[in-house]
């Protein structure tokens, strides 16, 4: 058995009839792993989109109208759920070996006989988890929208979020820096080889802007493809007409690449 093996595959009530959904099981490190796949039905062959969600647990789960939305735009999508979630295996433990979960999930999407290649898309957490991934995969493209890039950051920003950080990660960054840098893909981008889009709402109180910025500097430093598209007048969560403008733009750049 090899990471990213279907283990499992479901059919799920879809929103959409022209999208099929299922609810599918995937092997990861001996864990069987649990996620959604969306599969427009008209049988061509497709761009596959890795969508990987923000939160934690039950904070920011996968919603089925979001996968469905990406999958209406000509994309096979497929949102793991993370280790733990919704009857899998393990314990999600916020961009450590989780991230296995994410880059088995690429494997999967890859390993698919209507995808051509496979973009990778990350919102909030989501984001570290995309950046993860384009580090150990062939990404066609990545987007990180309201993405976090650096956890230290993450701990500093979010005084909410501090006792689980401290529980999952196993201390304070400043106990042990080295357990959250062990996270922060950011830096590592020298070794990013996809073009990356930057989305984010500089109103932003969940991921601060900061974490944008961040990224942008390094991607341009170490002389990579980026683009960013800041919103001054928005927060972590779009308006809806906004956000349906902002899916249709990015499913098109995403095309466009390679």
């Amino acid at each position: 058995m090899k990471n990213g093996d279907i283990l499992e595959k479901i059919k799920f009530p879809s929103p959409n009839p022209s999208i099929e959904l299922f609810q599918v099981t995937y092997f990861v490190d001996g864990l069987k792993i649990k996620g959604l796949l969306a599969e427009p039905k008209d049988g061509d062959i497709f761009d596959g989109f890795l969508y990987l969600r923000g939160g934690i647990k039950n904070v920011g789960k996968v919603r089925p109208a979001r996968i469905v939305q990406f999958a209406s735009e000509g994309f096979i999508v497929f949102a793991p759920f993370y280790r733990g979630n919704q009857g899998g295996d393990g314990n999600e433990d916020f961009a450590g070996e989780d991230r296995m979960d994410a880059i088995a999930a690429f494997t999967l999407l890859n390993n698919c006989k209507r995808v051509k290649r496979v973009h990778v898309f990350g919102f909030s957490r989501g984001g570290v988890m995309a950046l993860h991934v384009g580090l150990n995969c062939p990404a066609a493209s990545i987007v990180t929208w309201g993405g976090v890039s650096d956890m230290t950051l993450t701990y500093m920003e979010r005084k909410d979020l501090r006792r689980m950080m401290k529980r999952v990660i196993g201390g304070t960054p400043t106990k042990y820096p080295e357990r959250y840098w062990e996270r922060t893909p950011l830096f590592h981008v020298d070794k990013l080889n996809a073009p990356t889009l930057i989305i984010h709402g500089m109103l932003d109180e969940n991921v601060s802007i900061e974490h944008s910025y961040q990224l942008e500097k390094r991607l341009e430093k170490a002389g990579k493809e980026v683009e960013t598209w800041y919103f001054p007048e928005y927060t972590h969560y779009f308006p809806p007409d906004i956000n349906r403008k902002v899916v249709a733009n990015l499913a098109v750049w995403m095309k466009r690449q390679g």
